[in-house]
């Protein structure tokens, strides 16, 4: 059942020292700015009105995973810091005398909203900003990053070995809910790990020959998968066939969960193969049994040549608030993304910014015609490759290096995001997890920002 807020103070409040109880100025403001009817309207259909317990109040909820992003806690620690605190306590709408809400539960409310009540959120907050006159966004910086998934660096070696390990243990725990119904299969998991520890040491080697040998162990491996996905499928099969009476809700779901990987694990066979055939070039490579989504990404890093994870483009304001991005499946060139990027600040924003500054990544001509076509005033991009002497004069004006140098502290709020908003790392798996995770981040990193101005 829907709730909305727990104003309520209890008798033990009263009892506490006002400056004990006294929230810091950015809380303060935090506090009142979220006290909007608008910035719950997003999750409100999730709830029934009427009917069910009552659900943790959305207020409750959003500031302690304000509170969770802000500090980089876990649930676990969320809960345990925000029971001790009187003033978290206070900024979380929680009596002294109430529990605070379990982690578990702010993890599936989490999955319950999905991310389009969270990009739906920060668009109410930039809404309100512009409304406040608290932001004027009259000049637009962007850039991308990578924003990488919680997975192990995967080789065709590895990725074929956690196949069969989840694939081995999913129909397990199937023939456990129906008493065998489904049959078990043989675990091949001691077999692959001798031939990837067989690889580690072939690796050591200092020949060409090595590499011959290592594709050769991996095709072994690859036939071991076989064989277990095979097996796989006839127990997918006479799980289907059960009756309904022993195939009802934690038993379909993981059902369910073994028809997905077993098609992961086609993938990845698939894909291992054509590598062994010598074949490099692989569109929608899987790097991940447990992030199908994720995908192999170069950004040109000496240190990190290839990152494994998820593109994020950042549209930032003047004022350091983030009023657009969005997240990709795969590497899209920069390119194909500026105009759609401009366009969603002006959703956002409800007017057209004067100055836009990127790096020359999202250079083209179209690109710079349809911004001013858009109402850009000024398009602050360098231009690829040789230059007329037009151009080098354009981009030695003072008002395209000005904007460069504007440009530059993209780079600095990218950093600031990954250090202490979690963009570094997704926790969070699958696409829509990973999209709520850095939504997440990026309300919390407006919030904070808003209350500084």
């Amino acid at each position: 059942m829907l709730k909305i807020d727990n104003q309520q103070i209890s008798f033990t409040d009263y009892l506490i020292p006002e400056e004990l109880t006294t929230l810091d100025d950015d809380l303060s403001m935090i506090d009142e700015y979220l006290n909007d009817d608008r910035i719950v309207q997003p999750f409100i259909e999730h709830f029934h009105k009427k009917h069910g317990r009552p659900s943790t109040p959305l207020q409750v909820y959003l500031r302690m995973m304000y509170i969770k992003r802000m500090y980089s806690f876990s649930y676990e620690i969320l809960q345990q810091r925000v029971s001790d605190s009187i003033k978290w306590r206070r900024f979380c709408h929680i009596p002294l005398d109430s529990k605070v809400p379990d982690g578990s539960t702010l993890c599936k409310l989490t999955k319950l909203f999905g991310n389009d009540s969270f990009d739906e959120l920060n668009k109410i907050i930039i809404t309100k900003a512009v409304e406040e006159k608290k932001i004027k966004a009259r000049k637009l910086r962007i850039d991308t990053t990578v924003a990488e998934s919680n997975i192990h660096y995967p080789t065709d070696a590895e990725l074929l070995g956690d196949c069969v390990r989840v694939i081995t243990r999913t129909v397990n725990r199937i023939a456990d809910a129906t008493n065998d119904a489904a049959g078990r299969i043989r675990n091949r998991g001691r077999s692959i790990k001798k031939k990837i520890l067989a690889i580690a040491k072939t690796s050591k080697r200092r020949t060409r020959e090595k590499f011959d040998e290592i594709r050769e162990i991996t095709g072994q491996i690859a036939e071991v998968a076989k064989h277990t996905v095979e097996d796989a499928k006839e127990a997918l099969s006479k799980a289907k066939q059960a009756t309904d009476t022993k195939i009802k809700g934690k038993t379909q779901k993981l059902i369910d969960e073994l028809s997905d990987v077993i098609q992961i694990a086609d993938k990845v066979i698939e894909q291992t193969e054509e590598v062994n055939k010598g074949n490099f070039n692989l569109k929608d490579r899987i790097v991940s049994v447990f992030d199908p989504g994720a995908r192999p990404i170069k950004k040109g890093k000496i240190k990190n040549p290839t990152e494994f994870g998820r593109k994020v483009l950042i549209a930032e304001s003047e004022e350091g608030v983030i009023t657009h991005y969005d997240v990709y499946e795969g590497n899209p060139s920069d390119e194909s993304l500026l105009v759609d990027a401009v366009k969603g600040h002006q959703n956002n924003v409800g007017r057209t910014p004067k100055e836009v500054a990127t790096d020359r990544g999202f250079y083209s001509e179209d690109n710079e015609d349809d911004l001013y076509a858009l109402g850009v005033k000024r398009v602050s991009i360098p231009k690829r490759g040789k230059k007329s002497k037009a151009r080098k004069e354009l981009e030695s004006a003072f008002w395209f290096k000005r904007l460069q140098r504007f440009r530059a502290g993209n780079e600095a709020t990218i950093s600031m995001l990954k250090r202490c908003r979690g963009l570094n790392r997704i926790l969070s798996r699958g696409t829509s997890g990973a999209k709520s995770w850095i939504a997440m981040g990026i309300i919390t990193h407006n919030l904070w920002k808003l209350a500084q101005l």
